[in-house]
């Protein structure tokens, strides 16, 4: 987009006290190549929400300030974060008015500081003001996922375990939201129903009791479905369950819900211990897992840690506007 220009954050528009760079073992570009946002897949939301809060024109504005009148302002981190949504606000700037210029300081994935300039807005101040609610909200929330998966990464470092999100995201929201877990370093889970196959203990409960048999029908089938970029299973219990589970060919991810690190610790020398030409399945932990224990989850040989915490419930973090 014309309306934006990143700088690299070396630059001097850097106040003192602003955070430069994460060390490079924590920057998830630094790790794999991160995929970058679709923006044109947020336009709906981006339009609605600026719909239903310009609605017919900002009344307060438009009476206190001509069209013509020219600022600068400050996008400022309040407290420390991990800045994500810089595109969507020049999106949003730019559906507001296309003269507003939106200058980048701290580039999506980086780490801002207390008092940090994240980016600059240049323009008719009129245009600006309307545009800061929308802006910011958009701003605080995808921040603050970022911000608090990085938490989530930060706390397993040294161990082979990565954060995954889950589907538990805003209604509308999902794109941006998956985009701010790979921001903060995380990983995604299937985008929706549409490109992963998870078969659950729901799933399960229809085939009977001993539905071992069916299940190594339908993995044979799910093997065949296109699109799908992996074939997983959840299990409640280790010993039988899972080790009926690891006979079966063609399972990528065995989903271990709400264990103790106990069982989980049970389940990776199971799968570790397997024999024959399968294939072992990645193991993923998931349900109830919180930053004071994701680290000995991490521990115990987890290859995936899924946590629908760093989506629904992350807070806002505080990004103001500053002239």
């Amino acid at each position: 987009m014309q309306s934006i220009t990143k700088t690299k954050t070396g630059s001097d528009s850097w106040p003192e006290g602003c955070a430069k760079k994460e060390r490079a073992s924590d920057e998830p570009s630094k790790r794999e190549k991160m995929k970058k946002l679709n923006i044109e897949k947020a336009q709906q939301l981006i339009r609605m929400a600026i719909e239903e809060d310009l609605g017919q024109g900002d009344m307060t504005s438009e009476l206190l300030f001509k069209d013509d009148t020219i600022a600068k302002s400050n996008i400022i981190s309040r407290e420390e974060i991990v800045v994500c949504g810089t595109d969507v606000a020049g999106e949003i700037l730019r559906q507001y008015d296309k003269r507003l210029k939106l200058k980048v300081y701290v580039n999506d994935g980086e780490s801002a500081y207390v008092g940090c300039r994240i980016a600059k807005i240049e323009g008719p101040l009129r245009s600006t003001l309307s545009a800061e609610r929308v802006m910011l909200n958009f701003l605080q929330r995808l921040s603050g996922i970022a911000t608090s998966t990085r938490k989530f990464v930060r706390a397993i470092q040294g161990t082979k375990a990565r954060i995954y999100d889950t589907r538990k995201t805003m209604p509308g929201w999902r794109i941006l939201e998956k985009y701010a877990v790979r921001c903060g370093g995380g990983y995604n889970h299937r985008m929706g129903l549409y490109d992963g196959i998870l078969i659950k203990d729901n799933h399960l409960a229809q085939l009977g009791r001993n539905f071992y048999p069916k299940l190594k029908k339908i993995i044979e089938q799910a093997k065949k479905v296109k699109g799908a970029k992996f074939i997983a299973v959840e299990v409640d219990h280790v010993d039988d369950q899972l080790n009926h589970v690891l006979k079966i060919p063609g399972i990528d991810i065995v989903l271990l819900d709400n264990m103790g690190q106990w069982q989980l610790k049970h389940a990776v020398d199971m799968r570790n211990g397997m024999r024959g030409k399968n294939k072992r399945p990645l193991l993923e932990a998931s349900g109830n897992i919180t930053l004071s224990n994701v680290s000995a989850i991490a521990q115990c040989g987890i290859d995936r840690i899924a946590i629908g915490a760093i989506t629904h419930s992350a807070r806002a973090v505080d990004i103001g506007l500053d002239r």
